[in-house]
């Protein structure tokens, strides 16, 4: 594995590698890593259109199946631009807390859209007109997890207030799949919010693994093809605590 650069920003240490193989596949890959070794966005060298990672494949299902002619998409934490660079003819605002890991993604992803913006997500998504988007994405982590102000119920009613009739909210996010606290308190927390939610997860060797997750919410109802969610099942958490913001602040 070959390291091509290292920076250690406010909010975490943030690694490009290049290697021949990732997650058992052989190839030649480029991938975007935190100081959690949690890979944050990949490309195929050979073929970098292919989106190598499951779980963007799987929230672009859920957007076309869901609302195919879909036009206005607010994002939160970048990556490496994945999703944005899927649609070059759609409108995408994104929102990432890290400089850094924008001026990574151009450097060594190629990613060329000028339509990132530096900072909080939550407080740039509160200053858009309501009732503006078909979809938000939430895909913002640091060492601790997703941050705890995306998590909250006040939150998700903001959410729920920039999103169209035919709008959805959708969450990458990690956690384990039974006696998680804390991803039962999101997804309860979600569920209190929209009329209608789901959670798929990409299976791990057993149920205390941190697995991959995604959630959706909506007011109207869910569709998916299981074929084209990228090995992502869908499965039924416990239930859980309602997350509110704290009283001194987010």
């Amino acid at each position: 594995m070959l390291q091509l650069a290292k920076e250690f920003s406010l909010h975490q240490e943030i690694t490009v590698y290049e290697a021949g193989q990732l997650y058992g596949e052989i190839g030649k890959f480029r991938f975007l890593q935190f100081s959690d070794d949690a890979v944050q966005g990949a490309i195929d060298l050979k073929d970098p259109k292919r989106i190598v990672l499951e779980y963007p494949r799987a929230i672009i299902h859920l957007m076309e199946c869901n609302h195919l002619l879909f036009d206005d998409v607010f994002v939160i934490g970048h990556g490496i631009g994945t999703i944005a660079g899927h649609y070059p003819n759609k409108s995408f605002t994104i929102a990432e807390i890290d400089e850094k890991v924008v001026e990574l993604s151009r450097t060594f992803f190629n990613y060329r859209k000028d339509n990132v913006m530096v900072g909080d997500g939550r407080q740039m998504l509160e200053n858009e007109a309501p009732q503006k988007f078909d979809y938000i994405i939430l895909d913002a982590f640091t060492k601790e997890g997703t941050p705890f102000h995306l998590t909250t119920i006040d939150f998700f009613e903001m959410t729920k207030q920039k999103l169209n009739a035919r709008g959805s909210i959708i969450l990458n996010l990690m956690g384990k799949t039974k006696n998680d606290k804390l991803i039962n308190a999101i997804y309860s927390t979600l569920k209190k919010t929209y009329a209608y939610s789901k959670v798929f997860v990409l299976p791990g060797a057993n149920a205390v693994d941190i697995q991959n997750m995604i959630v959706i919410g909506s007011n109207k109802s869910i569709d998916y093809e299981q074929r084209a969610m990228a090995g992502f099942i869908e499965i039924e958490l416990e239930e859980g605590h309602i997350i509110v913001d704290r009283k001194s602040g987010l």
